[in-house]
């Protein structure tokens, strides 16, 4: 019974998610989630007590998530790019384990922030900031990244385009997770020339 009732409140949170990132959330109602998953909207009220305990779990799930993957590529000893590597990889594999999570956090971060149960994204949104720029910063540093570059923009840059690849990237095995990551890595640290016509180009 109890793993019966696990499942469904996971089919629950499955069907929210796709309807959150889709509509937004705002514009989602309990019914459509009651409907997505063959539900009265009254039974919906048995595994959860409103729409915001929805979004709340499915969103602070992904983010403890990323937050244990994000300390164990800082703790791990490795060099400037191989590090933003890992930093891309966790992120990627955080939006796969919890799927559509990362849109709705994307889209829906100020109209959560007015509700005051959301109010811990301001701290979450401030930790992934750090992170991120500490990796960049390090990089700098360390000669391995442009110091010419504003860190803040370059991670704004690259965070969305990492984080908002959930909308389309579908991970497979002609194209997995860690490839992805690498080609991201690439285009941020070598950009889309080749080295040889690079270097016989003057902007």
């Amino acid at each position: 019974m109890a793993r019966e009732l696990g499942d469904r409140r996971e089919a629950i949170l499955g069907s929210a998610a796709a309807l959150f990132a889709e509509r937004g959330v705002a514009a989602t109602t309990v019914r459509q989630i009651a409907d997505a998953v063959g539900l009265l909207s009254g039974s919906l009220y048995h595994h959860f007590d409103s729409k915001e305990s929805m979004v709340d779990e499915i969103i602070s799930s992904f983010l403890a998530d990323l937050r244990e993957r994000y300390a164990k590529v800082l703790a791990r000893e490795a060099g400037a790019r191989e590090r933003l590597h890992d930093l891309i990889v966790a992120s990627l594999e955080a939006m796969a384990a919890h799927p559509h999570a990362a849109e709705i956090y994307q889209n829906d971060v100020n109209y959560l922030l007015r509700i005051e149960r959301f109010g811990y994204l301001r701290n979450a949104g401030r930790e992934v900031q750090h992170t991120w720029l500490q990796v960049i910063e390090n990089g700098i540093a360390e000669g391995a990244f442009r110091s010419d570059l504003n860190p803040k923009a370059l991670y704004r840059l690259m965070r969305d385009a990492v984080w908002l690849s959930a909308r389309w990237f579908k991970p497979s095995r002609g194209y997995p997770v860690a490839k992805l990551a690498e080609d991201c890595t690439s285009l941020f640290l070598d950009g889309l020339t080749t080295a040889q016509r690079a270097a016989g180009v003057n902007l």
